[in-house]
């Protein structure tokens, strides 16, 4: 293989793991632009028309500029922004959402990488939707917890700097539209949008997506039982989503759940508690791998006719 990269945004929290991994791959030419250059819109766009792939780890604005140079049919790009997530002529960047969504993604030349709290709440929901045990208009709360790197460069310096005084979980987003919504409610099927809370606590990496279920809203006639066996099924061939064991002691340590056992991995756990009325739906995530730069990674693999876990753990 040899393919010509160049990460747009590399010195970003998700453009800085990009540009890292990419160094273990053979046959890769990464191209770069000296700090002084990367304004001058020449040179940039010179530098993304001489790319067979480019990474756009950009603010959202930044990265719709950067679509904008690219004037040939020839450069592939991989977006981790949200500009163009829920875009018709954008694929979606989760293999794991559709039996045809690697297939999609091998052949795209623009791709929209999945959010780190839309792939966990995401890929919870969307076999369920689709099985037609959980209802479009089912109205959902969505909690999920994640680390401060989350937050990027700025929040990363504050909390480990000691800006950040306040070291209790901060929730976020109160006004209710979060950047990840949209995208969690298209592509989990929903017609309803759920009620979205994130939180950032004091710890540097990791996801926890948190989604109660009750089972007079699912039409009273499923239990937690059934709904294991469709996510088991859904996923049983894929090797980064894991469905744990049904029991109240799946993915937990001392009785506790733990956020961070898929940090450093490109894998995603799925748990499912309960076993009467209640229903606890839960998925982790690593939210700079899954979430961020695995998930590009895992994409770019796809497209270039690598195996897809080329330099990815589980």
């Amino acid at each position: 293989m040899n393919a010509k990269i160049y990460v747009d945004g590399q010195s970003g929290t998700t453009g800085l793991e990009i540009h890292q991994r990419l160094a273990r791959y053979e046959g890769i030419e990464l191209l770069t632009l000296a700090e002084a250059d990367r304004k001058n819109p020449q040179f940039k766009k010179d530098i993304l028309n001489a790319a067979d792939v480019v990474f756009l780890c950009l603010p959202d604005d930044a990265a719709r500029d950067s679509v904008a140079l690219i004037e040939n049919s020839t450069t592939r790009v991989i977006d981790a922004s949200t500009a163009h997530r829920c875009l018709p002529d954008w694929v979606y960047g989760l293999p794991e959402l559709a039996p045809e969504q690697r297939t999609l993604i091998q052949h795209a030349t623009r791709v929209a990488v999945t959010g780190c709290h839309a792939a966990a709440a995401i890929l919870s929901l969307n076999p369920l939707v689709r099985a037609g045990l959980v209802p479009k208009d089912a109205g959902l709360a969505i909690q999920s917890i994640t680390g401060y790197s989350g937050g990027g460069k700025q929040m990363i310096a504050d909390y480990q700097s000691g800006l950040v005084a306040r070291k209790s979980p901060r929730p976020y987003g109160l006004h209710l539209h979060h950047k990840h919504l949209p995208e969690i409610q298209r592509y989990a099927g929903l017609e309803t949008p759920p009620v979205f809370l994130p939180i950032v606590a004091d710890y540097y990496q990791g996801l926890a997506v948190s989604i109660p279920l009750h089972r007079k809203w699912l039409g009273g006639q499923t239990d937690v039982t059934v709904l294991h066996r469709a996510l088991v099924d859904y996923y049983r061939d894929e090797m980064f989503v894991s469905v744990l064991p049904l029991s109240e002691h799946s993915g937990t340590e001392a009785g506790f759940f733990d956020i961070e056992a898929c940090n450093l991995t490109n894998r995603v756990d799925i748990a499912l508690y309960g076993d009467g009325d209640q229903m606890l739906l839960m998925a982790r995530l690593d939210n700079l791998g899954k979430g961020a730069s695995g998930a590009a990674l895992q994409c770019m693999n796809l497209m270039l006719g690598l195996q897809e876990n080329t330099h990815l753990a589980v």
